[in-house]
């Protein structure tokens, strides 16, 4: 049996000069973050595919909690409904959200529950990494799937036992932050870089005319909202995020050996080296021959093994030799020219790598 696959690849082109990229595409702001919420409660109104309660007791548990709370008393009772599914719920509360605010929350299963489409979540308080309740989540589920079962077969497509309620949690609690009284602002690069700083600091203070911003290092740089003479930081922020920079970025390789898939900077370039590709194939076959005694002779039919090993060498593909400074497209057509499959594609860029003659970072998933 022979496979074949197939590679596809993602260029970044481009020319060789920097990108022109808005400043708040590039930079996060210190203290503006959002907060991750998490919380537990009961997705109620399944079909018949939710928990076996005898597998999942947490969900009896929290059943039972629920409706004492209510003032339904169940202690004692035995209750075995399949309408009812115990979930985790999370969130991320937005900088600056306010109460009253609604966010977006993901709801997963945590018992055995076959899916949890057409189901509706129950008042359930979102908790933040101090222990507070930051917010309160209900309503109906979009689940991310479907699940079909039969007596002797079953089909799942996609993941029904997660899903989502949009706008699903209102915001009942505020994160205390006065952004108004900062007086350093400090910019925060998603992809540290010192040219890329050094052009962020110059940008901006071109933008006041005056010294405003100070680059601390490839990953930060500092505003002085005192020396940019306006309002509040928000005014500040305001007016420097629609900024265009000249952004660098470090030339990748990014490879996924799952797939295939191999993606390339604009920016990568090789050394002088050689590459030469082939293939070797082994061939095992087995073709047993029985062997009988002769008539009226006493002995037992036995099988003799044979075995029938071939080893083939594909036809070389040559020695190909790529000269420095090669660029990404050169280096492409030139593997390309070789017929080289995806995962000696792969194996061939490691090896370039090994050698020191791949002048990028190669990053394997």
């Amino acid at each position: 049996m022979m496979l074949r696959a197939t590679a596809l690849f993602l260029f970044l082109a481009g020319p060789a000069s920097a990108e022109v990229i808005r400043l708040k595409d590039l930079v996060e702001v210190d203290g503006v973050r959002g907060n991750d919420l998490v919380g537990y409660g009961l997705v109620v109104g399944l079909n018949g595919t939710g928990d076996g309660l005898r597998n999942a007791p947490f969900t009896e548990e929290i059943m039972a909690n629920l409706l004492e709370r209510l003032g339904a008393n169940v202690a004692g009772e035995e209750f075995r409904p399949r309408n009812v599914a115990a979930v985790f719920v999370t969130a991320s509360l937005p900088p600056f959200a306010r109460a009253g605010s609604r966010i977006d929350v993901s709801v997963s299963a945590i018992g055995d529950a076959s899916s949890l489409q057409g189901g509706t979540l129950i008042m359930t308080p979102l908790n933040g990494a101090d222990g507070e309740i930051y917010a309160v989540a209900q309503g109906g589920l979009i689940a991310g799937g479907i699940s079909v079962e039969g007596e002797a077969a079953r089909v799942v497509q996609g993941v029904p036992t997660s899903g989502t309620i949009p706008s699903g949690a209102r915001v009942e609690r505020e994160v205390d932050f006065d952004f108004s009284a900062m007086s350093t602002l400090r910019l925060a690069l998603r992809a540290p870089d010192f040219t890329t700083a050094g052009r962020i600091e110059t940008t901006i203070n071109r933008e006041f005319g005056r010294p405003v911003a100070a680059m601390l290092d490839a990953g930060t740089v500092a505003l002085d909202l005192r020396a940019a003479r306006m309002p509040s930081p928000a005014h500040v922020v305001g007016r420097i995020e629609g900024l265009p920079v000249e952004a660098e970025t470090r030339a990748r390789v990014v490879v996924d050996q799952r797939s295939g898939t191999i993606v390339m900077g604009r920016d990568v370039r090789i050394s002088a080296v050689a590459v030469a590709q082939g293939g070797l194939t082994l061939r095992v076959a087995e073709t047993p021959v029985v062997v009988q005694p002769n008539p009226f002779a006493e002995g037992e039919t036995i099988t003799v093994p044979r075995t029938d090993a071939q080893i083939e060498l594909e036809p070389g593909t040559g020695l190909a030799e790529l000269p420095p400074g090669t660029s990404l497209s050169e280096v492409v057509a030139g593997l390309n020219a070789l017929g080289v499959a995806p995962h000696d594609m792969i194996d061939i860029l490691k090896s370039i790598h090994a050698a020191g003659a791949l002048h990028a970072e190669l990053i394997v998933n």
